[in-house]
């Protein structure tokens, strides 16, 4: 069984590169996407750019996966945002704060197997979460 290119790059939400640098990210040999030294520090990286988007009023999983996950870039982003949904078990216009972390943790990790195809390993999800303090539970 193949693994997938967010997987293989520790990066399961598929960040693409840009000049934000996160905690744990290496220099990455992907011609497109970042890598990190562990899969915690690639689930940290999502987590913090959530946080920076809720503080932006991206606050729902319509919203997140709107802006993650554009039809302007060739994405079936509303199959997302239903998938996102139903595996979460978040209704897709729930009002997130900064303080529904056990609400996020769940979102990733429905992120992870839309980006993927895969079911996120939930030990690597939460020490992810651990790794960062912008969101909380």
């Amino acid at each position: 069984m193949s693994t997938t290119r967010g997987l293989k790059n520790n990066n399961p939400l598929n960040i693409r590169k840009s000049n934000d640098t996160f905690l744990g990210e290496k220099t990455s040999t992907d011609k497109a996407f970042k890598q990190f030294i562990t899969m915690p520090y690639g689930y940290r990286a999502a987590f913090v750019i959530l946080s920076n988007y809720s503080k932006r009023g991206l606050n729902t999983i319509e919203k997140i996966i709107g802006r993650w996950a554009p039809p302007t870039d060739g994405n079936h982003t509303e199959n997302y945002i239903r998938n996102v949904a139903i595996r979460s078990g978040i209704d897709r216009k729930k009002i997130l704060t900064l303080k529904d972390g056990n609400d996020y943790i769940k979102i990733v990790a429905a992120m992870c197997f839309s980006e993927n195809g895969k079911e996120a390993v939930m030990n690597d999800v939460i020490d992810g979460f651990l790794l960062q303090s912008r969101i909380t539970r």
